[in-house]
C-alpha cells in the first residue's frame, strides 16, 4: 500500500515504514505524531479490481499518520555563485535547507 501526500505544495510518495525528509515543521517536537490529510493518490497494490484512487484534488477519507524522528536536520550545502564577466563582480553564498525527518506509521483508507 502506498500513497502520494501533499505537504505545503510538495508531494511525497510514501509507504508504511518509510522515513521521509519534509520541510521543517517548527511546531512538531520529537516523538509527536501528526496526520497528512491531503492525499493526492492512494493505492492498495492488491490483486483484482484495486485500481489506484486519484483525488480531484484529494482523495476523500484517506489519511497518513507520521511520527517525528528528528526535528531539525540540515540538508546538503548548496553553493550559489554569481559571476558577471568583465565587471570584476563575483559573489558566492551558501545555503543549507532545514528538514524534519518523519517515519510513516500507517496509511488509513
Amino acid at each position: 500500500m502506498y500513497a502520494v501526500v501533499e505537504d505545503r505544495n510538495q508531494q511525497y510518495r510514501v509507504q508504511s515504514g518509510d522515513r521521509v525528509f519534509i520541510a521543517l515543521k517548527s511546531d512538531a517536537p520529537v516523538g509527536s505524531t501528526f496526520k497528512f490529510d491531503n492525499v493526492c493518490l492512494w493505492s492498495s497494490t492488491g490483486t483484482g479490481d484495486d485500481a489506484p484512487k486519484i483525488g480531484t484534488p484529494y482523495v476523500d477519507g484517506v489519511s497518513v499518520t507520521a511520527k517525528v524522528i528528528r526535528h531539525d536536520v540540515k540538508g546538503p550545502k548548496l553553493i550559489v555563485a554569481k559571476f558577471r564577466r568583465r565587471k570584476n563582480s563575483r559573489k558566492r553564498t551558501g545555503f543549507r535547507a532545514r528538514y524534519t525527518e518523519v517515519q510513516i506509521e500507517s496509511i488509513d483508507g
